[in-house]
């Protein structure tokens, strides 16, 4: 799931209004009357602590918070206004701030200044108030909780987090208000305060410019808690409109979570606002609430227009600059159309209203627009208008037109769609010139479709450029100059400031390593094993790559450890490496020497705050993020180029897609056209400066929509989706990539992504030189949002994918696995299938800070299993919607019957249209969430086994397979929850194999604070971190289920109907071992899938002991455990034993076995003695939730097929080879095949490896 992934640094601010001028006027009086007094006695301690004898004055050296706390902070005594163990430090924004650790308790403070009781404060910032009680939760004797107290100097009042939740009101209007940027959760400026304890937080300003804006509340200046309309977790904003100077109010009732806003001489309704929408050329839509009432026969409307904007309403009429004009509308009683409805379903209701036929709307759409109401007592409304739909009808030629820059006989093109701009002119620099002198002024000619172009000559090939668009925007109420880069850039320059004509057909940018290796083929979807991997991550720590390339494209075609690590496990069977976002990014410089770093860190302590203090200094200059905020969709990003400038990243970049594919390995790239990182003015804006109010998604009253994270994008309008389709098609073909991954994919609606996968089918061989079907597509279908429900259009979810073969990731195995969800912030301690659940309880609390709700293997835990275990099954079984298995109560039903958290866990038609996984970038990663999650004296050993199990949950599913990068190598982030920004530090991985990331210190406070306090005693457990052994066994491990995924076709039936068929759960139902799954593939039911086996059998053994299963529909099957984990790394799993006679299988502890029946063989075989099955390769744990691992070669034996570095070889074996013993097994292993994919690579690869891939 995406989060608020971007957080602005905190800026000073000025002066605001206090939460009342009543409580500010006696405040400011009560201070006031102290100093004419001249008193200066500090007061004897008291009931009420010491008596404040005068108000602070405006600075003070030291600010403090003396009370019956102070001991506990280090104080000599109690009640220390001297102490600088109590000392507040000032932030850059003004307000003071220190955070103590302090042990559960009662007490009571106030705030002192410059060491004395001079102008202290008590309750409600009052000079002469009381002391402030707080408790500190928890037992008596119990661990100390980190407390932060809160002092602001513009109202006098403070607060610390014991007391009740910090309130920030984040917002659009936050910058006027004294704030960094809008939106800010962490902005003090903003702060909401309940001084007096009535539980009503209040804030209120004059500073907010006329206009609509919309607000949240926030709880801990984070995004982690927050409310919208209705009180609402998470809902909608809350909108207000006010006129320049007025007082706007704010208090908000921490009980019911409801925000009161009030205005003072609120304006005409719909003023400041976009609430008409102009939905074809001729007619627009009027909201039926503006209506106030009235028959809409008693109403007459009117469109008022001002070409370069200065609108209003003086004395009750709608008035205007010389040029403006109205144009009068005429109610249409039949209403909107069908179409428009279809188009346009939230307007359902709308009053239909058409446009005079002698308007010429292309030119009134270039100016200001606005349309008033007026009833027999005058004007009721006045209000601006959204344009996409006018525009969509206007001008639906630009579907067609070939945006950017379009070369011909080596002359270039370039052409912006504008059509509300006044005039286009291109700004040009010679190749390889200083941008900051003054450019080449060239004239665009405007065509019908809104277009502007201008051709040029083969001698501007490389030519820097930006084009000067003067066009009306409503947010500023004027016509702007703004001067942008090309929304279809290919290349930029250095930081993104200009745009670089680049003809990619160009052979300087076609690096051999990419033109000259195929694209790796994976012949259905289903076989996709897909690697989660960020570009930073792979390289930025690994030593064997040159410094100057660490963290960049080029770091893939060197011989390093991250790259041995990646050709492992290509020979083992992975297919497809998936880049966390490549595009231009906002959010990071491109200067490498420009990046700021931090010092050594590695000299503090596993649970220290210092290493993420530094992070946290320089988050927003560094090099990392994970580059959630797209800027240019169609260009690489040059943070990761070693030369950024023009055309040099095109060629790094694709120099990285060559060295992938000739390892084997496919290439996905994440793609984000649900937002971008500016809207509006902002200076990385460029689709809103280009067309004001078109591309991004509007609410309802004209502001940009923030649901995902940031600016919303309108992928429903016409030329949104041409630009998402028209990258997508850029990257497949000009950069041969393999698969798209969309962010909040549900934010799209499905014909957005039929469209893409309409225009991607369209690419073949012969005219593009890319085979298009064969891309594939998957994003992440939550459904939430303004889009919720399919509000606006019909989404790309889950379950409303059918039959396209776009693939949606599953949430249901996932938390099944788990335990609880990443979205319940209080399940932290909650346990799942692989972590635990009744089996070995963890003795915390399933609900975090809910003593009643601790784990210890109770009846209703073991309820709660028999659930997460049916979900695990249907997860195996592809999570179709009309699977039927048999639950855990004993009855059967079909898979959107069985529950997920309110709602159908089985969604999908076909296992493609799901991507199995247990962990990704976001949240914690798998080794971090089984630290957490399993008892914490569970030993090193049991976790790596518990790491496996989860791992293959994912690995062995009937369903596309996706790890997180490292997930192999027990990767691990220090237990941070959302490392999106928390720089190298915690994020790189280490090839070597020594170090997997734990005990870094304790993960950014801005994500991860408030559970420190559970995470401080995991991290400073040194049985905890694993060694280098530990990590080597996991990847072996990791290593084995790959080779398990492709030792049989039976894993990838690739069929619904084949599934249906064939896979069941024979140990299902309501006397099911608990902990434990069987899943039976019997390749005896319908059409022959593997030649060489009749079934496959597999037990999951998430328990702490070993199971034996009885499964007397099995008796007389010949089954032997697969030859994959009989010359595998993992000496336990050999332990498994079958018995033909009875048909009962017995399986270690915290154990996956896989065992196979030859084809038509009878009674059990003797799988012989197993050998000594080598000295594997460096592996990585499963499931750690990173960038892959790397290491030495290990012994050919253990390591498979292209042990030694090669590319992607053999994959593994089939049943067959079990009658020949464990050294068929052992010569299978290394020399076998499999027709499950056939890769295209190089001769020399081929030889290198020693195979060569057979095709179909």
């Amino acid at each position: 799931m995406t989060h608020a992934r971007r957080r602005p640094s905190v800026a000073p601010r000025t002066p605001l209004e206090p939460r009342s001028a009543r409580r500010r006027a006696l405040a400011l009086l009560a201070a006031a009357a102290l100093l004419l007094s001249g008193a200066t006695t500090a007061g004897a301690e008291g009931p009420d602590g010491p008596e404040a004898a005068a108000a602070p004055t405006a600075a003070f050296a030291t600010v403090s918070v003396p009370g019956s706390h102070n001991t506990a902070m280090g104080c000599p005594g109690d009640w220390q206004p001297g102490c600088a163990a109590a000392e507040l430090a000032e932030r850059p924004d003004g307000v003071w701030e220190g955070t103590f650790a302090l042990p559960p308790g009662d007490y009571e403070y106030k705030v002192a200044f410059d060491g004395g009781w001079d102008g202290a404060l008590g309750l409600g910032g009052d000079p002469a108030g009381a002391n402030v009680a707080y408790t500190v939760p928890g037992a008596p004797g119990g661990a100390p909780v980190d407390v932060t107290f809160y002092w602001d100097p513009v109202s006098g009042d403070f607060q610390n987090t014991a007391q009740g939740p910090v309130v920030t009101l984040p917002g659009s209007y936050q910058a006027a208000a004294g704030c960094p940027g809008d939106w800010a959760p962490d902005c003090l400026a903003t702060w909401a305060k309940d001084p007096d304890g009535d539980g009503v937080y209040e804030w209120s300003t004059t500073q907010i410019p006329a206009g609509s804006y919309q607000v949240k509340v926030a709880h801990g200046m984070s995004w982690d808690v927050n409310y919208g309309q209705g009180g609402a977790m998470g809902g909608d904003n809350y909108t207000f409109a006010t006129s320049d100077g007025e007082q706007v109010a704010f208090a908000y009732d921490v009980a019911t979570h409801l925000l009161e806003i009030t205005v003072e001489n609120p304006p005409l309704t719909g003023v400041g606002q976009q609430r008409a929408h102009w939905v074809r050329a001729d007619l627009l839509a009027w909201p039926a609430d503006l209506l106030g009432g009235a028959d809409p026969a008693e109403l007459t409307w009117a469109l008022h227009h001002a070409p370069d904007g200065g609108l209003g309403v003086t004395d009750g009429a709608v008035t205007g600059p010389a040029g403006a004009g109205e144009v009068p509308l005429t109610r249409d009683p039949a209403g909107l159309p069908a179409d428009v409805l279809a188009d346009f379903p939230a307007l359902a209701g709308s009053v239909a209203l058409r446009l005079d036929p002698g308007a010429d709307p292309g030119a009134l759409l270039t100016g200001e627009v606005q349309v008033s109401q007026a009833g027999a007592d005058g004007l009721t409304a006045l209000t601006g208008v959204q344009t996409p739909g006018a525009l969509d009808d206007l001008y639906a030629a630009a579907a067609d037109a070939d945006l950017g820059v379009a070369w011909s006989g080596g002359a270039p093109t370039f052409r912006l769609w504008a059509p509300t701009a006044q005039e286009v002119t291109l700004l040009t620099w010679a190749p390889g010139a200083d941008t900051s002198t003054t450019p080449t002024r060239v004239a665009t000619d405007r065509a019908a479709d809104g277009t502007w172009s201008a051709t040029g000559d083969p001698s501007w090939a490389g030519v820097r450029y930006q084009y000067e668009v003067e066009v009306y925007v409503p947010s500023t109420g004027r016509v702007e100059t703004n001067v942008v880069t090309d929304p279809y850039a290919v290349a930029l320059t250095l930081n993104s400031t200009h745009a670089v004509a680049v003809d990619l057909a160009d052979p300087a940018y076609r690096p051999a390593l990419w033109a000259d290796t195929a694209q790796p083929v994976v012949e259905r979807a289903v076989d996709h094993t897909i690697y989660e991997l960020h570009v930073r991550d792979f390289s930025i720590a690994d030593e064997t790559v040159p410094e100057a390339e660490r963290g960049t494209y080029l770091a893939f075609a060197r011989e390093s450890d991250g790259t041995a690590r990646l050709r492992e496990l290509a020979d083992a069977g992975l297919t497809t490496v998936h880049l966390l976002p490549t595009f231009d990014i906002a959010s990071i410089e491109e200067d490498r020497a420009a990046q700021a770093t931090t010092p050594d860190l590695s000299g503090f302590g596993p649970a220290a705050e210092d290493q993420q203090a530094a992070v946290g200094a320089i988050r927003e200059r560094d090099g990392f993020n994970w580059g959630y905020d797209p800027w240019h969709f169609t260009a690489p990003e040059g943070s990761y180029a070693t030369d950024p400038e023009g055309g040099a990243r095109v060629a790094e970049f694709r120099t990285m897609v060559g060295a992938l594919h000739e390892m084997g390995l496919g290439v996905v790239l994440d793609q984000v056209f649900n937002h971008t990182a500016a809207s509006g003015q902002d200076a990385r804006s460029v689709l809103d400066r280009v067309v004001p109010g078109y591309y991004h998604r509007l609410d309802g009253t004209g502001q940009v929509q923030t649901s995902t994270c940031c600016q919303n994008v309108a992928t429903e309008h016409a030329m949104a989706e041409k630009l998402m389709v028209d990258s997508v098609v850029t990257w497949a073909r000009d950069y041969k990539v393999d698969g798209f991954r969309f962010d909040l994919m549900g934010h799209h609606s499905k014909q957005n992504m039929l469209a893409v996968r309409e225009a991607l089918d369209a690419l073949t061989v012969e005219a593009d030189g890319v085979d298009g079907s064969a891309v594939y597509l998957y994003g992440e279908g939550w459904d939430f949002g303004e889009v919720a429900g399919n509000a606006l259009f019909e989404q790309a979810t889950q379950g409303q994918l059918g039959g396209t073969g776009i693939g949606t990731f599953s949430d249901r195995l996932r938390d099944a696995v788990h335990g609880g969800s990443p979205v319940e912030g209080s399940s932290m301690f909650t346990q799942g299938f692989g972590t635990g659940l009744a089996t070995d309880p963890n003795g915390q609390p399933a609900q975090l800070g809910d003593a009643a709700t601790v784990n210890t293997g109770s009846a209703t835990e073991y309820a709660d299993l028999g659930l997460a275990t049916d979900v695990v099954r249907l997860g195996l079984a592809g999570n179709l919607r009309d699977y039927e298995l048999t639950t855990h109560t004993g009855e059967v039903r079909r898979g959107d019957e069985v529950d997920y958290r309110g709602a159908p866990a089985g969604y999908a038609d076909s296992p493609e249209e799901v991507v199995t996984y247990v962990d990704a970038h976001d949240n914690e990663t798998l080794f971090d969430l089984l630290t957490i999650k399993l008892p914490q004296s569970t030993s090193m050993a049991d976790r790596v086994r518990m790491n496996t199990l989860s791992q293959a949950t994912a690995a062995l599913a009937q369903t596309v397979t996706f790890w997180h990068a490292g997930t192999d190598q027990l990767r691990s982030k220090s237990l941070d929850r959302d490392s999106y920004d928390s720089g190298d530090w915690f994020n790189a991985i280490d090839w070597t194999g020594q170090d997997n990331g734990f005990g870094r210190g304790l993960p950014g406070a801005w994500a991860n604070a408030e559970k420190w306090p559970q995470m401080r005693p995991l991290l400073e457990d040194a049985a905890l971190k694993p060694t280098a052994a530990d990590i080597a066994t996991a990847r072996a491990a990791a290593d084995d289920l790959l080779r398990l995924r492709f030792s049989t076709p039976l894993f990838r039936l690739g069929d619904a109907d084949l599934i249906r068929q064939k896979l069941t759960f024979p140990d299902a139902g309501a006397g099911a071992t608990p902990g434990v799954i069987v899943m039976h593939v019997d390749d005896k039911a319908g059409p022959d899938v593997d030649a060489d086996l009749d079934g496959l059998l597999v037990v999951f053994n998430a328990s702490p002991d070993a199971v034996t299963q009885e499964l007397p529909g099995l008796a007389g099957a010949a089954y032997a455990l697969s030859p994959v984990q009989a010359a595998g790394a993992d000496d336990v799993v050999r332990t498994t034993t079958w018995d033909a006679a009875t048909g009962t299988v017995t399986v270690p502890a915290r154990t996956v076995a896989v065992l196979v029946q030859p084809q038509d063989a009878t009674g059990p075989v003797d799988p012989g003695t197993p050998g000594t099955p080598g000295t594997p390769g460096d592996p990585g744990t499963p499931g750690g939730g990173g960038d892959p691992a790397g290491g030495t070669d290990g012994d050919p034996a253990a390591a498979g097929p292209g042990a030694g570095g090669g590319t992607g070889g053999a994959l593994a074996v089939t049943g067959a080879h079990v009658l020949l013993g464990l050294l068929g097994a052992l010569a299978a292993l290394v020399g076998g095949t499999l027709l499950v994919r056939a890769r295209s690579r190089a001769r020399a690869a081929a030889e290198r490896v020693g195979v060569v891939d057979r095709l179909p």
